[in-house]
Order: structure tokens, then C-alpha cells, then sequence
């Protein structure tokens, strides 16, 4: 099959591009690089998988591809998805079975102080990638959804069987939208949607607006961490790497005609983390302890997330293997290697 993955510079996306890669597929894999942090991860992560955008000069209808050093059936484009008319050029031009698109303005927090940039990327962009699933008749489309939808809940665990009409960010509230889209173009078009709802990722090439990257580099630095909701929380966090095998697993298991017709699927570890557990984890594995700067709750974030993974298990046989304890040691191994800690 031929994938299109956006999103591909991102944490999952290159974990996802050089996963599908290895099962012999072929992948276009498309990023508007954006600021939203450092790039410099971003080209990192695709020089890694040999791409060189210094390269790009495989000209193609106006679209400069870059193929890769390292993977023969790898061809990597900068493209955002809210230029319709280069992202329509593209799908006319490589035909391509599937899309999972992981293109995205994340972030919580960040959605409260620059909104615009979530409808943009979030509502228009993946407009944009549904009407070319239309139009060029995409067997399959997945697409990153996420476990903020589930708002602040004190039912657990989360299930997909529940009322998700409560968001407490815009962020949350635009990853709803896109279930509500998907469902819709399911309905009017045939086109088989999978939304999947990410339940904290974490890992080698993390983000580093996210908790795991913030105090391992805090700790790294002396400097102190915040604790919000002065500890009390949990999370459901799950390893890179099975989250990148149960998406691989729904892209390739489903082909014409017999992907789910708009469905959405949690993908967790399905074993919430305490705050202060994974904390002192993180400080096992560095050899330091933290300095801790406990703080109130922040605006849109939720307390607990604990994922119901049994209907992802039931129709794939999706089953997390990596224990919190090699996570957190693979992590850190990498972070000190990556930056010189």
C-alpha cells in the first residue's frame, strides 16, 4: 500500500513512518515544521529516519519531495495541511490507499492562550484532509483524536461508550469536532474513519512541552519542576512504542472495504500512573531528585486519565507490553544520549 502520514516530523508520526516503512510499505510523509517548539527535534528526528530537506530538490508538479537516504520507499514533503490546493496536488499525484493523519496544533495549555492556531490546523486542516479522502476515494482514514475529550471525569475508566460533550479545552473541544467531522463524512461519503484517543504518549523523541521532557530537563538543569494540583493526579501513560503498534496494526489489518465505518477507539496502557510515582521514576533513572514547586490546578487540565482499551484489543488484539520501569529507562537513556546530560 501506499500511506500518506502527516504529521511526520512529530513524535508519533516518526515512530509511525519508520514503523510502517519496515513492513514494507510505501510512505509519503508530509510537516508544516512549525515553531510551536524546537525544530530543531523535528529535523532531528527526520534526519534519523534520512531525511535531508537541505536535499530537496525532487521537484514534482511545484512539490519538492526529499527522498530518503534510508529508506528507499520513504519520500518525506514540508507541506501544511491548510494549503488545499498543495494538499489536493498531492493526493491527485500519488494516489494513495490509506491516510492517517497526526497533523495537529497540540498542546492544552497552549490552546488558552493562542486559540486561532488549533481552529486552523485542527478544524480547517483536517477539512482539508477529509474532502481529499472524497475526493480521491481513500480506502482508509486514520486520525489522531485524544483523550482530553473525555474532560474531567471522575467515572473510570474512560470508556467509548460515554457522552464526550464536556471538554474543558479548546484543544479537547477541537479533537471532538474531528470525531463529529469524520462521523459525518463517513455517513454522506462511505469514506472508513478511525479516530484514535491518545492516552499521554511518552518516550525517546518525546515532545518537550510535554511533563516527561519538562523534568527530565528540569532535573538535568537543577532547576525545579511544577507539580500541579500539588500531585494529585494520574495519568495513563503509555510507550511510544505500543501506541505505534496498535495504530500499524488498524493500518494494515484493514483494507478496502473492511475498515470500521467511523469508528473511535481509545489507546492506552490502560494502568494510570500517580503523578509522584512517575516523578520519582524519572529520578531513579537520573540519579537525582527533583526540586519540587507544587501549584494549584491549571485551567483545562483534568486530574485522571485511565484508558478502556478493550474494544481496541477486540478488534485488533492490541495489548500493551512496555512495564512504566523499562519506559522511563529507555527514555532516559536516550534524553542523556540526545543531549549530552
Amino acid at each position: 500500500m501506499k500511506i500518506l502520514v502527516t504529521g511526520a516530523a512529530g513524535f508519533i508520526g516518526f515512530y509511525l513512518v519508520e514503523a510502517l516503512i519496515k513492513k514494507g510499505e510505501h510512505v509519503v510523509g508530509i510537516d508544516n515544521i512549525n515553531d510551536y517548539y524546537d525544530v530543531n527535534l523535528k529535523y532531528a528526528r527526520l534526519s534519523e529516519s534520512g531525511i535531508d530537506l537541505e536535499k530537496a530538490d525532487d521537484k514534482e508538479n511545484g512539490l519538492e519531495y526529499v527522498a530518503s537516504t534510508k529508506y528507499e520507499n520513504y519520500r518525506f514533503l514540508k507541506l501544511d495541511i491548510t494549503d488545499l490546493n498543495a494538499l489536493d496536488t498531492l493526493f491527485k499525484n500519488e494516489n494513495f490507499n490509506g491516510v492517517i493523519n497526526l497533523a495537529a496544533q497540540a498542546g492544552v495549555r497552549y490552546s488558552i492562550e493562542n486559540p486561532h492556531a488549533y481552529i486552523q490546523s485542527n478544524v480547517v486542516g483536517f477539512l482539508n484532509i477529509l474532502e481529499c479522502c472524497r475526493s480521491y476515494k481513500i480506502d482508509h482514514l486514520i486520525y489522531a483524536s485524544s483523550s482530553s475529550v473525555y474532560g474531567d471525569r471522575s467515572q473510570i475508566p474512560f470508556s467509548e461508550n460515554e457522552k464526550v460533550d464536556t471538554p474543558v479545552s479548546l484543544y479537547a473541544a477541537t479533537k471532538k469536532s474531528n470525531e463529529l467531522m469524520a462521523h459525518t463524512y463517513t455517513h454522506l461519503y462511505d469514506i472508513p474513519t478511525t479516530g484514535l484517543r491518545f492516552f499521554t504518549v511518552y518516550g525517546p523523541w518525546g515532545r518537550p512541552d510535554m511533563a516527561p521532557m519538562l523534568f527530565a530537563d528540569a532535573i538535568s538543569k537543577g532547576q525545579p519542576i511544577n507539580v500541579f494540583n500539588n500531585g494529585k493526579m494520574q495519568r495513563d501513560f503509555t510507550y511510544i512504542d505500543d501506541i505505534v503498534e496498535g495504530v500499524v496494526q488498524l493500518a494494515l489489518q484493514f483494507k478496502k472495504d473492511k475498515a470500521p465505518k467511523a469508528e473511535v477507539f481509545n489507546i492506552g496502557n490502560s494502568q494510570p500512573v500517580k503523578l509522584m510515582d512517575f516523578i520519582g521514576g524519572l529520578e531513579k533513572e537520573m540519579g537525582e531528585e527533583a526540586t519540587k514547586n507544587y501549584m494549584p490546578m491549571q485551567d483545562g487540565d483534568v486530574k485522571v486519565t485511565y484508558a478502556d482499551a478493550s474494544k481496541l484489543h477486540k478488534e485488533t488484539g492490541y495489548k500493551p507490553t512496555t512495564t512504566l520501569e523499562a519506559g522511563l529507562h529507555k527514555f532516559i537513556n536516550w534524553y542523556k544520549s540526545f543531549y549530552n546530560y
